[in-house]
């Protein structure tokens, strides 16, 4: 057996089983802080984990102070633990408009918040409740669709003109939530 083949094998097998263990290592971990640390709010653009967030975030407020729609609030000493300081979103009372250029995440300095593409970004999980949802019942409507910040690649509407959700595409920004007609509103959003 050539010599070289041997070595060539030995290093294919080595990077082999680094890259596998890696893998398994890396959703060992996330697995892990899915349990010990829940997400339990949502939190702005280009957040962090929740446990590297906490711990990056210096709770200055700079990106509280820069959002144009000041929908990015400050965590209240009582009942956020570790986390009593931080920015965090209630898409219940004020969404995320999901600005082009993320001055949130431009203005964090610690690496709390990162400015990424809007293609990575999940603040929540959408949610329908045809039940709730007028379009069901044969009105038309479709402002949920129409407010959209991200547009069709998230929520669209059907031949019908109800909504069609797009989990792909939604980043769970809230403002279909807030735009929706029905009180309580048909659409909602859960925690990543």
């Amino acid at each position: 057996m050539d010599p070289e083949f041997g070595a060539d094998f030995l290093n294919e097998r080595r990077e082999f089983f680094q890259a596998t263990i890696g893998k398994l290592l890396q959703e060992v971990a996330r697995r892990t802080e899915q349990r010990v640390a829940p997400k339990r709010w949502f939190r702005p653009p280009g957040a962090a984990d929740e446990v590297a967030f906490v711990a990056a975030c210096t709770r200055c407020g700079d990106c509280i102070d820069i959002c144009p729609v000041h929908a990015i609030l400050k965590m209240p000493a009582s009942g956020g633990g570790l986390a009593a300081g931080t920015p965090y979103i209630d898409p219940t009372t004020r969404a995320c408009i999901a600005c082009e250029d993320m001055p949130c995440a431009a203005a964090c300095e610690t690496g709390a918040l990162t400015k990424v593409p809007w293609e990575q970004v999940r603040m929540g999980v959408l949610e329908l409740d045809p039940q709730r949802c007028i379009t069901f019942q044969g009105a038309q409507c479709g402002v949920c669709a129409r407010a959209c910040p991200i547009g069709e690649k998230a929520l669209a509407l059907d031949d019908q003109g109800r909504p069609v959700l797009k989990p792909e595409g939604c980043v769970g920004c809230g403002v279909c939530v807030i735009a929706c007609v029905t009180m309580p509103s048909s659409l909602k959003l859960s925690l990543t």
